[in-house]
């Protein structure tokens, strides 16, 4: 059995001839994976995945603060009155329609669109302004129900 050519070429020198790191766990690579991103590999993270890669940006509102409503418009309740009274969500009454807008899970009536001539008088958690002023203006009413 012979040894090769280059392990006789390089008896006595430390490396055989591969450098310091060169046999190392990925020495020559410079570390595995992300290592030295804030060190030797800076320039290279700044250059293609811009200054913004590190650390934490912005802020997340705390869940208990955060508070969305649920809209509904006034066109949407007059197309859908009759559909409404047929499942037990609003009452006809003689003088036009009482709507609790809770009961289909909203909370908070908007001046979208507009009511027409129907007389409805609402029961709401919160409305807006222009909203309060349409159903007046058709002759209902809008009360806005403490939570």
């Amino acid at each position: 059995m012979g040894t090769k050519k280059k392990t006789v070429k390089k008896r006595g020198k430390k490396t055989h001839g591969h450098g310091i790191k060169a046999r190392r766990g990925a020495g020559k690579r410079g570390g595995r994976g992300n290592a030295g991103n804030h060190k030797h590999r800076y320039m290279h993270f700044i250059k293609y995945y811009g200054k913004d890669y590190f650390g934490r940006h912005g802020f997340k509102r705390p869940q208990s603060v955060v508070r969305a409503d649920i809209v509904i418009n006034l066109s949407t309740i007059r197309e859908n009155m009759d559909s409404m009274v047929s499942e037990g969500l609003a009452r006809k009454k003689k003088d036009g329609y009482d709507l609790d807008i809770s009961s289909i899970g909203c909370t908070k009536l908007l001046g979208g669109g507009s009511i027409g001539d129907l007389k409805v008088h609402i029961l709401a958690p919160a409305a807006s302004i222009k909203a309060v002023e349409k159903v007046e203006s058709a002759g209902g009413t809008v009360t806005i129900k403490e939570a």
